[in-house]
């Protein structure tokens, strides 16, 4: 949600502000601004110049003056909290007399007692966001003297909620001030020139070295070189890390859309997260992140998942996939639900937390609550040095590489992937078999050409998405294994299309569901060729006794009698089938939502990372 760029050197800024701004449109806005400081001249000081506009960056890109020069600046793409998206509401936001310039991404939750006093104190507020108390906090302590950091500190000081800002003043344009408390804020250091960011894919194109604040700390960015401090003005040092994403990987690469190149990329991906941790010659799994022992591994008696959306039905099949295989209880829960319900925490429970971004605010929090209470936490994350990455005891990383269109496909894969290295790490330590462990290396090295042959039948499944995108909506069944990926199946096809879909179990269709069951609601079944074969079969047959349409998603063909249309996916090891029979289920939503004339990439109203509650 929103985005934050800032840049302080040598070049004109806008330019820099704009490119950058672009690379983070992915992450869902409303409006978008950007403010720079204009250079004194010798009739006039300098001055802060503000252009900010309702809709997209290109947008903003045409309505921005000819002439709107300045070295250092800051830009914002916002997603509206506080008041509607509008020209007065997009940021950044100013005090009274347009010195001070803010930039904010979470939320200010005591925003109407600050604003009460300070509008009793003579300040002018022009929008009706929570942003603007900053700009006018930080203006009145400007105007006692100290530093702008000074100014910024004592602001935060009186502010309850979350914040990723970026702070400008005209009367000291050689600095920006930064700070973060539950959202993002990287620095980037260049050659002679800095940068800001909410999100890495900002800075990529200008640097590689950056640094990631901490929650309760600040910068002071320069041309020359940072500082950072916390909020009682303690100084605190942070060494910059390297990004090893390529500035190609925020391209959409001769794709139509980044989503369809994400499904595309998902078999390079899957053997980017299996690199160098299969172990053949003890089947099993080297997982080195973790930060546990054999030892400590055996003394672990249940497994507990946190996620939201996407994340969380990954944690489904995670849970599925080590009860399976290793023979420990597990569960997947949301993560927005387990931090409000007092979870009791346990010493033996090994509690995971999965977030693409790793910035993801309920799972943070429902992390931090965890760790509060003594409890255990792994991450799987796909960004490195991401708040969740750097708050848990240990992790997996994905490497699936950058993700851009709000819904999750190779990042979903790749956590699936990650939970079958740590079920299969999990089995060997407890009792799966030296043959099982081989059984599943074997299914897991052959993924990516399976992937690849899925993605062969895209023709295919664009005519049928074609077929079925009209529908008043669609209804999702599988049955144990295949839940989950119903699950995420529907959530795929409502997120980009708009086409309502439900998931159930297949096994409940008779105790509800079937009274839904018509013509006009087709249903998408997953049939793996498992155990319960013929019992998906039977489900099958009820819907098609009540003139239901019927796409099957199989490892065979099924009857015509049972099933109007069928997509044939290459059959693995029954543990990790549900991964191909979710390929299908990607592209199907993806044709569905073209289909329609959907914005693909930013669905409405929804974001690509979740910074607030």
């Amino acid at each position: 949600m929103c985005g934050i760029v800032a840049y302080i050197g040598p070049k004109d800024a806008s330019p820099i502000l704009l490119e950058g701004l672009q690379r983070l449109e992915y992450r869902g806005y409303d409006s978008a601004g950007v403010a720079v400081v204009a250079p004194a001249t010798k009739s006039a000081p300098a001055r802060l110049r503000v252009c900010k506009t309702k809709g997209r960056v290109a947008d903003l890109a045409a309505a921005l003056p000819a002439r709107f020069k300045g070295s250092v600046g800051i830009g914002h793409t916002r997603w509206a909290t506080h008041g509607v998206p509008s020209d007065a509401n997009a940021h950044p936001h100013t005090d009274n007399e347009g010195r001070i310039a803010v930039v904010h991404n979470g939320i200010i939750e005591n925003a109407d007692e600050l604003r009460a006093k300070l509008a009793a104190d003579g300040a002018l507020f022009r929008s009706e966001t929570d942003t603007e108390v900053l700009a006018h906090l930080v203006a009145a302590h400007r105007a006692e003297g100290g530093e702008l950091e000074d100014a910024v500190r004592a602001a935060l000081k009186l502010v309850v909620g979350t914040y990723g800002i970026a702070v400008l003043d005209a009367e000291q344009p050689d600095r920006i001030v930064v700070a973060r408390n539950g959202s993002p804020i990287v620095l980037g250091i260049g050659e002679k020139e800095m940068f800001a960011a909410s999100d890495v894919s900002a800075l990529v194109r200008y640097t590689r070295q950056v640094v990631h604040l901490e929650d309760g700390e600040l910068a002071t960015v320069r041309a020359d070189g940072f500082r950072t401090f916390t909020e009682d003005a303690r100084t605190v040092t942070r060494q910059p890390s390297t990004v090893d994403w390529e500035v190609g990987s925020y391209d959409t690469g001769g794709y139509a859309h980044y989503l369809l190149k994400e499904i595309h990329e998902q078999p390079g991906a899957v053997e980017r997260t299996l690199s160098g941790r299969l172990d053949e010659r003890f089947a099993t799994a080297h997982l080195g992140g973790l930060n546990l022992d054999a030892r400590e591994l055996r003394e672990i008696r249940r497994v507990k998942i946190l996620g939201c959306g996407s994340a969380y039905y990954a944690g489904e099949m995670g849970a599925q996939l080590i009860e399976e295989l290793a023979r420990i209880p597990a569960h997947s829960e949301p993560a927005s639900e387990f931090r409000y319900r007092n979870p009791v925490i346990e010493a033996d429970t090994l509690y995971v937390a999965v977030s693409q971004s790793g910035e993801t605010y309920d799972t943070l929090a429902a992390v931090q609550e965890v760790k509060r209470k003594g409890g255990r936490v792994l991450g799987v994350v796909n960004t490195v040095g991401s708040a969740i990455a750097r708050e848990c005891d240990g992790g997996i990383y994905l490497h699936a590489g950058p993700e851009i269109s709000v819904a999750s496909t190779k990042a979903f894969t790749s956590t699936v992937v990650a939970f079958a290295l740590l079920a299969l790490h999990f089995g060997r330590i407890h009792d799966l078999s030296p043959a099982d462990g081989r059984r599943i290396v074997a299914g897991l090295k052959a993924l990516p050409d399976q992937i690849r042959e899925v993605l062969g039948q895209q023709a295919e499944i664009e005519k049928l998405a074609a077929a079925y995108a009209d529908s008043q909506g669609m209804m999702f069944i599988g049955r144990v294994r295949g839940y989950p990926v119903a699950r995420e199946g529907a959530q795929k096809l409502k997120e980009i299309s708009y086409v309502h879909a439900e998931a159930y179990p297949a096994s409940e269709l008779k105790h509800g569901p079937l009274a839904l069951i018509s013509p006009e609601l087709p249903t998408v079944a997953l049939v793996p060729n498992d155990e319960l074969l013929d019992k998906n079969l039977t489900a099958l047959g009820e819907i098609k006794a009540r003139e239901g349409r019927v796409l099957a998603v199989a490892h065979r063909q099924v009857e015509a009698k049972l099933a109007d249309h069928c997509l044939v996916v290459p059959k693995s090891e029954p543990e990790l089938d549900p991964l191909l029979l979710n390929i299908p289920l990607q592209l199907l939503a993806y044709h569905a939502a073209v289909a329609l004339g959907r914005d693909v990439d930013k669905p409405r109203n929804l974001a690509k990372s979740v910074t607030v509650e």
